[in-house]
């Protein structure tokens, strides 16, 4: 029987990708025997007594397998490298991580392994099921905070633990209850509290750190809301009152796909009503007056935005249609005399009954103004000049005419 087909070997193979330590061969294999796989590759030696059961490339599950076994036994895989093993997202690098208790020292670990020391590892800290092992999400989270290269990238990880369900609150407490002496200790306990109440980033936290300093009503922090295409997406910060939404900007919102995707959900949000404000992160924390300059700005409230129009049978629509109908129906002297308007009356069924109640409820007749005796004078010096005209005019039209018309043979 080969070594191949032999089902121990197989399932260790299977569990481990395809990798084995030296040790691991001799129980299944005798040294000849692994020389010969070596001589003929069929297996490549990956690093000093760790093989790899292949010749092809070795992938990152192999990777992994690889740093565990390298560096010894009890040795788990920590940080990052922990996180990805059960899910976790969005930092993927090529440096592996692995964690050995303080009084070991391994001897060359493989190219782009980093080795971690602790003092610190109970058993509830072990996760023994992942491949290979590790240790648990909420120390694995930890760890990775406080080996995390800046302040920034350090909250970022917190954040995306809770925001992917990998941990809760308390799991993590606990951890730093137990390590007093972490790096970054106090950032990654204000990076709890925050993410745990809906924060998901050092930006985040900034906007609402900025709303509370500048008394703004606190806004709803990953609001849940569905695109058109049913699929749910969670928005940075939400007015409700005001219908506002606020999206926190980052570097990876320049590239191409992000803006189309950022331009698209814009859109939806303005179809049916909804104001979109959008702030780049480093904006929110060195402009803040700016932002809370537009900040109010738009929760101020607008009337024709909340304002729903009125319904065909209420009562204001009733009063505006009667204060039409009443003005189209004054009279001009009513106009100028400035008096109250005249009722709608029923249109009369015969003209004898129109005209009976036209005198009975005409109104009087509205007084003469009075002018000044300049003004009458020179009316009436102006109504006999014209007067004297037309008559001029006409005598000069009749003389005209007798002169051209030829005398009457009769009366000759």
């Amino acid at each position: 029987m080969s070594a191949e087909t032999d089902p121990p070997l197989r399932e260790l193979l299977a569990r481990q990708a395809g990798v084995l330590s030296r040790s691991q061969a001799l129980r299944h294999l005798s040294a000849r025997m692994v020389e010969r796989r070596l001589s003929s590759r069929r297996w490549q030696a990956a690093h000093r007594g760790i093989y790899v059961a292949h010749t092809g490339p070795i992938g990152r599950d192999a990777r992994r397998w690889i740093a565990v076994l390298s560096t010894g036994e009890d040795t788990l895989l920590g940080g990052l490298s922990a996180l990805e093993t059960v899910g976790f997202r969005g930092f993927l690098t090529d440096r592996i991580d692995v964690l050995v208790r303080a009084g070991k020292t391994p001897s060359g670990p493989p190219n782009g392994v980093v080795v971690h020391r602790t003092g610190i590892l109970p058993g509830s800290d072990i996760h023994l099921m992942g491949g290979p092992p590790g240790t648990m999400p909420a120390r694995s989270l930890v760890d990775a905070a406080q080996w995390a290269i800046s302040d920034q990238r350090a909250w970022a990880i917190i954040a995306a633990g809770f925001q992917q369900r990998l941990v809760c609150a308390d799991d993590v407490r606990t951890v730093l209850t137990r390590m007093s002496r972490a790096k970054r200790r106090s950032l990654i306990s204000e990076a709890v509290t925050w993410s745990s109440g809906g924060v998901h980033s050092t930006a985040e936290a900034d906007f609402l750190r900025l709303c509370r300093q500048a008394g703004l009503p606190e806004p709803r922090l990953q609001h849940a809301r569905r695109g058109a295409h049913g699929r749910r997406n969670y928005l940075d910060a939400y007015f409700e009152e005001s219908r506002v939404h606020v999206e926190i900007d980052g570097g990876q919102h320049m590239d191409v796909e992000h803006w189309w995707a950022d331009m698209r959900r814009q859109n939806e949000l303005w179809i049916p009503g909804d104001r979109l404000l959008r702030f780049p992160a480093w904006a929110v924390r060195h402009r803040p007056a700016e932002i809370t300059a537009q900040l109010r700005a738009a929760l101020r409230p607008i009337p024709f935005l909340n304002a729903s129009p009125p319904s065909p049978g209420s009562k204001s629509l009733k009063i505006r249609k009667a204060s039409v109908s009443t003005t189209r129906r004054t009279s001009p002297h009513q106009i100028l005399d400035d008096s109250p308007p005249t009722a709608v009356v029923r249109r009369p069924r015969s003209t004898a009954e129109g005209v009976s109640r036209t005198l009975a409820e005409r109104p009087a007749a509205p007084p003469q103004q009075q002018h000044s005796p300049t003004l009458a004078a020179a009316c009436r010096s102006w109504t006999f000049a014209h007067r004297v005209r037309w008559q001029s005019a006409q005598d000069s039209r009749r003389n005209e005419k007798h002169r051209t018309c030829p005398p009457n043979p009769i009366g000759s």
